[in-house]
């Protein structure tokens, strides 16, 4: 199935930058205490956002795949704590890349806490709700860290890019 492949070398990349900006973040002069900074008051703060990027892929692939996962409700209190988290959550994606999936029009059924229930296809469930969930739980979590002093860039989002580069040929 193409679109799990997508959703799983997605989730990698980009957990691997999650986990490069923490590593910056732990050098900064607040340290832990970036984990409760949120960027308005009424938005989660960093660590959820993290727990939140993390859960992600473990909800997206119960139901694609039919894969155990079990969300986790408790939020970090340690920059390597999370770290540790992030770790965790790459390991799990490794792994799934072996579990069999469906195919791209397999129905897809997931309900929301407040009770709404959605119906879509595989295909649709991943670009409509899992990739975009996910992106914007890591974008708010990098926002967070940029807005507290993190210094953070372009190439940090998108460090992955750099195994693609061209290289000039030898002389």
């Amino acid at each position: 199935m193409q679109t799990a492949s997508l959703l799983l070398t997605t989730y990698d990349n980009l957990l691997g930058s999650l986990d490069g900006w923490l590593a910056k973040a732990a050098e900064h002069a607040d340290g832990d205490a970036l984990l409760t900074r949120r960027l308005v008051e009424d938005m989660f703060p960093l660590a959820r956002q993290i727990r939140f990027a993390c859960n992600l892929p473990g909800e997206a692939m119960a139901a694609v795949a039919g894969a155990g996962f079990s969300s986790s409700d408790i939020d970090d209190e340690t920059l390597s704590a999370a770290r540790e988290r992030v770790g965790a959550t790459r390991a799990l994606v490794a792994g799934w890349r072996k579990t069999p999936f469906g195919a791209d029009d397999a129905p897809v059924e997931f309900s929301l806490a407040n009770g709404m229930t959605f119906d879509l296809d595989t295909q649709s469930y991943v670009r409509d709700w899992a990739l975009p969930q996910f992106y914007f739980h890591l974008m708010s979590a990098y926002a967070i860290l940029r807005s507290a002093g993190v210094p953070l860039g372009k190439a940090d989002y998108v460090g992955f890019m750099f195994q693609y580069l061209r290289r000039p040929p030898a002389d």
